[in-house]
């Protein structure tokens, strides 16, 4: 049995079909009810009460940790959860990590995961890290603007990352927990090429059939907007990662063809299986 959280998010959707079609017996938890995969498991249990994980670790062999935003606020313990792991007897780990635990150490939330990663590598568990940069997912948040307006307003239009296909990601999860070549491996994850918020517009526009306008917001008018989702402070390190990458999060890293045997997708590949979002 292979048990993965955040099993409704756009890693956990793929990771749990991927898994299912490899003939894996596998538990799908998340904080709410949701539709799975035909013969996968479904259980309720919220990372942040660790204990509430028993039901679904109960005789795995192994665990995809992806933490819930509770588990990254100030008093929270997420090694609790490797420790329900082990005491359930699971004996392998991969932990959704990021790469900013190398290219920006001293954020807060870093230095929680910097944290975990270390309780992982000292548990006595069989683990593997995954560190992706930014999402190609993430262009979502246009999504609305591009159905009603065919616009994607947007800061630093100009200004790349290699962002990564979640499916690439959870190509990657469901490889390390299935293989034991990767075990004790940091994988850095991104895709294939640098692509700037406008030249993922031009990418959408593509993907629909239709043009799409790029406008492109200054620093305040995106902090602005992004602060009804987050607190300021994420905002702020968000806005800094997005207008001054360093040049490591500016590389492109080989990890996901040295795990998968092939080129990571590009954000084209991402808007054309997901343009239904933006039409």
């Amino acid at each position: 049995m292979i048990v993965v959280t955040g099993a409704t998010g756009n890693i956990g959707r793929p990771l749990t079909r991927a898994l299912a079609e490899a003939g894996e017996q596998v538990t799908a938890v998340s904080r709410h009810a949701a539709e799975v995969p035909a013969g996968v498991r479904h259980v309720v249990a919220d990372l942040a009460d660790p204990t509430s994980l028993d039901p679904a670790l109960a005789g795995a062999k192994a665990l995809f940790l992806l933490l819930s935003g509770d588990l990254h606020a100030i008093g929270a313990n997420p090694a609790d959860v490797l420790g329900r792991a082990a005491a359930n007897g699971v004996r392998r780990v991969v932990l959704l990590s990021t790469l900013g635990v190398v290219t920006r150490p001293f954020g807060r939330t870093r230095i929680a995961m910097r944290a975990l990663e270390d309780a992982l590598r000292e548990s006595g568990l069989d683990w593997s890290i995954l560190r992706p940069g930014g999402f190609a997912s993430n262009a979502l948040w246009w999504a609305e603007q591009v159905r009603t307006r065919r616009l994607v307003a947007a800061p630093f239009g100009d200004v790349g990352v290699p962002v990564v296909d979640p499916a690439d990601i959870a190509g990657v999860a469901a490889a390390c927990l299935l293989d034991d070549r990767h075990t004790g491996g940091v994988f850095e994850l991104t895709g294939p090429e640098v692509i700037s918020p406008r030249g993922q517009a031009a990418a959408i526009a593509e993907a629909i059939g239709a043009p799409v306008r790029f406008h492109e917001l200054t620093r305040d008018e995106a902090k602005a907007g992004m602060t009804t989702m987050m607190p300021g402070e994420l905002a702020d390190d968000t806005l800094d990662i997005l207008g001054s990458p360093t040049p490591e999060e500016v590389r492109v890293s080989p990890d996901v063809r040295t795990v998968l045997g092939r080129a990571p997708r590009t954000f084209a590949d991402w808007a054309a299986r997901h343009a239904a979002a933006f039409r």
